[in-house]
């Protein structure tokens, strides 16, 4: 039995803390390793051209033996993103729900890879045996259905990863949050809670989703002589299937638009999670056969997206819908940080166009409030609090709210991606770290685009380019012709003529110097039309254009 106390569980981050996006942890026991979750991130504002961000997993990668599964919560893209990416390289088993692992099949088989990763799906209440690891899957609430917390036995103690979650006591669709089971595994003790932060700030409890149908029923009330255009969150199929419900009452036909919306909502009445009553959904073809009063239309796009159909929409550049004055639109959502001001900007272009927006209540959060927090900390009464799932400021707020329930401050543990926790009965600490990071994924490139390239793609977007050419004689290293200038992004050359002659006059004395001191070198020559060009253009514009000199020798 010593053995056993020696060794400690360590629980490693290799994303997701201090952002919201690309959730990924790995837990190390002696020789087995297990990750739960594998999500994306989506670019900030200055990382020009890249799509979506992964997370970096070397650690994995170096100890490709050892990792035996991957855990998957519930299947939103900070969840679920990164997995084509991540298990084309640690291609091992993958572990969830029905729902989630139907999200997932289907990006696997865009990326061809469903044959090639083996997958199970678990049922809440399922015990899977891994190396040194017993995971035991337990009924959560979220924004999408099928969301689950996991108990991580080891034999350092039990650790509870309670995913994203809210507690709806009335949930639209299945049972609300098995919150006996969490008092089960409390009362046999719970070394560490990894428990969601999103809302710590917010007090009180988050409301049942079930209160957003009832304000669909009254807006649809309210609205009987216009077209319904509702946004909400692909992934939230409760919603979806609200929505429906209420047109179906009021006698209206839906239209579900937008790529993402349609795939998952395929999925999800496959699968049994979605209840459509026949005759309901028509095609986007069919809209011009019904009279307004008569559609509503769910679509993609309530965070502004610039590509989703409701901007789309917004801008007039939607092939089939084109937004009317008597229009009323719904956002069913809250702008995730970062985005107030794209949903801001669709607001005033649908409002622009004579439509009625309305963006108030009609949306609950997925998340826990202070309260709920609390009700699980009782619950479970951890040892240790390791608060995930939120940026710095969130992940304070719940260390505060842990230690008002009466955990001990020293073993409350607010880590950074990449930071090791060993963790035993006896103590906890971080002991080290690994390495982590982002990964960029622009079009098919994955990993090609570093901090080098967006470097120069932000110098780019700021003061643009200019490229001077020159001709040298083989030999005898005369110029035959130029330097010519060529600039992009930086000024309008033909309101600036005077300034690009003036530029060139520079340039023909600087290779007329290089030349009379016979220096053939052509760095030596590129580092003098570099730096003359850079500080005229400085001293004449203050910006600081990216040049590129190019010497070629006939």
């Amino acid at each position: 039995m010593k053995k056993e106390k020696t060794e400690k569980l360590k629980i490693i981050p290799l994303g997701g803390l201090e952002q919201i996006g690309m959730n990924i942890t790995a837990f190390a026991y002696e020789d087995s390793i297990i990750v739960v979750d594998c999500g994306l991130s989506f670019p900030e504002d200055d990382m020009y051209g890249i799509d979506l961000v992964i997370p970096d997993v070397t650690y994995l990668k170096e100890n490709i033996d050892k990792v035996k599964g991957f855990f998957i919560t519930h299947g939103h893209e900070d969840h679920i993103g990164a997995i084509p990416y991540v298990l084309k390289e640690i291609n091992v088993p993958i572990y969830a729900t029905k729902l989630t692992n139907g999200i997932i099949e289907h990006k696997l088989r865009e990326h061809n890879m469903l044959t090639k990763v083996k997958r199970k799906v678990v049922k809440y209440g399922q015990h899977i045996n891994l190396g040194c690891f017993r995971v035991e899957f337990i009924k959560t609430n979220h924004s999408i259905q099928d969301a689950a917390a996991l108990a991580i036995y080891s034999p350092a103690g039990t650790v509870i990863h309670t995913g994203d979650f809210k507690v709806d006591y009335t949930p639209v669709f299945g049972d609300a949050i098995d919150l006996q089971r969490f008092g089960e595994i409390g009362k046999k003790g719970v070394l560490a809670l990894m428990c969601d932060s999103t809302n710590a700030e917010r007090p009180g409890f988050t409301m049942s989703e079930k209160t957003v149908g009832k304000r669909f029923d009254q807006i649809f009330a309210d609205h009987r002589n216009s077209r319904i255009i509702i946004a909400t969150f692909a992934s939230n199929v409760d919603r979806v299937q609200q929505i429906i419900d209420t047109a179906y009452k009021h006698g209206r036909k839906v239209v579900v638009e937008g790529r993402s919306m349609v795939n998952i909502i395929g999925i999800a009445s496959e699968l049994g999670y979605i209840n459509i009553p026949d005759n309901t959904l028509i095609d986007i073809e069919e809209l011009k056969h019904y009279p307004d009063e008569q559609t509503v239309l769910i679509t993609t796009g309530s965070q502004g997206e610039a590509m989703a159909a409701l901007s789309r929409m917004a801008g007039g550049m939607h092939k089939k819908v084109t937004i009317k004055p008597n229009d009323t639109i719904v956002l069913s959502s809250n702008p995730i940080p970062g985005n107030e001001k794209a949903v801001s900007k669709i607001i005033n272009e649908l409002s622009m166009k004579g439509a009625n927006v309305i963006f108030q209540d009609a949306h609950v959060s997925g998340h826990a409030c202070r309260e709920e927090l609390k009700l699980i900390y009782s619950l479970v009464r951890p040892k240790y609090a390791v608060p995930v799932h939120g940026e710095y400021r969130h992940l304070i707020a719940q260390a505060k709210l842990a230690e008002e329930i009466g955990i001990e401050k020293d073993h409350i543990f607010l880590l950074s991606s990449g930071d090791v926790l060993e963790l035993s009965e006896e103590s906890a600490a971080v002991t080290g770290k690994v390495h982590v990071g982002d990964v960029m994924v622009d079009g098919l490139g994955v990993g090609d685009v570093g901090n080098i390239v967006l470097r120069d793609r932000q110098h780019l977007a700021e003061d643009g380019i200019i490229i001077v050419v020159l001709t040298l004689e083989g030999g005898s290293g005369q110029v035959l012709a130029g330097p010519d200038i060529v600039s992009r992004g930086f000024v309008y050359v033909r309101g600036s003529e005077s300034l690009m002659e003036e530029a060139k006059r520079l340039l023909d004395d600087r290779v007329q110097y290089c030349m009379d001191r016979g220096i053939t070198d052509w760095g030596r020559i590129k580092t003098e039309i570099k730096d003359s060009l850079g500080d005229f253009v400085w001293k004449e514009t203050k910006r600081r254009p990216m040049i590129m000199p190019i010497i070629m020798e006939v």
